[in-house]
């Protein structure tokens, strides 16, 4: 593990200035986002922007649409959140089983349909597990627009996955970032569970 590190700061020093203020700013937006701050969705917005094109330079193709998808969702959340004086703030829920069964029946199946499509016609490194980050951050990130609380389990999972997948292609910096992310997510699961309305945890997200 330390030489994990070594290594990692190492390469991190030397990675793009692009890739670099990526990674402030996402940090950045998931500080702010564990403080429910609607600033976190601009962070994003820039971050997301300029993770696309290091992605795409480094041959990951479904997690570069998935940061131009990351844009469109920073715009959404920032709607979502910012809420005029005479409008009630969007409130923490929770989803029902239901709910969670229908989303992991999605992220499979789109999983598989777009992994084997890269498997077969492109030369997108690691197609499936690619494909799995991808799409399990496309349905997270929606739940963290309308505030689901389960959004920091999902998480766990996906920040393991992109960790392996960002070290093999040599994205250090980005790599780093997931180990923070995974930290500030038991932060997070601790910082919305003290802020969760008594109600919410009676009745589940519609």
């Amino acid at each position: 593990m330390q030489e994990f590190f070594q290594v990692a700061v190492s390469e991190f020093l030397q990675q793009s200035w692009l890739e670099l203020i990526a990674v402030a700013l996402g940090l950045a937006y998931l500080a702010l986002a564990m403080r429910q701050n609607v600033w976190c969705w601009p962070c994003a917005f820039v971050s997301t922007a300029l993770l696309a094109w290091v992605f795409f330079d480094v041959s990951l193709v479904m997690e570069s649409l998935l940061h131009i998808y990351y844009m469109g969702m920073a715009v959404y959340g920032y709607w979502c959140w910012h809420k005029s004086k005479s409008h009630k703030a969007l409130a923490i829920t929770f989803w029902r089983p239901g709910q969670h069964l229908f989303a992991l029946l999605l992220i499979a199946s789109l999983t598989f349909i777009s992994g084997y499509f890269l498997k077969n016609h492109s030369e997108a490194a690691w197609p499936y597990l690619d494909s799995f980050t991808t799409w399990g951050s496309v349905v997270t990130t929606y739940m963290v627009t309308r505030k689901i609380f389960e959004n920091w389990l999902y998480w766990l999972v996906i920040d393991s996955a992109a960790l392996f997948l960002y070290w093999d292609r040599g994205l250090y910096a980005a790599s780093l970032l997931m180990i923070v992310y995974l930290v500030m997510v038991l932060f997070g699961i601790y910082s919305w569970w003290r802020q969760i309305e008594p109600e919410a945890l009676m009745e589940p997200a519609r």
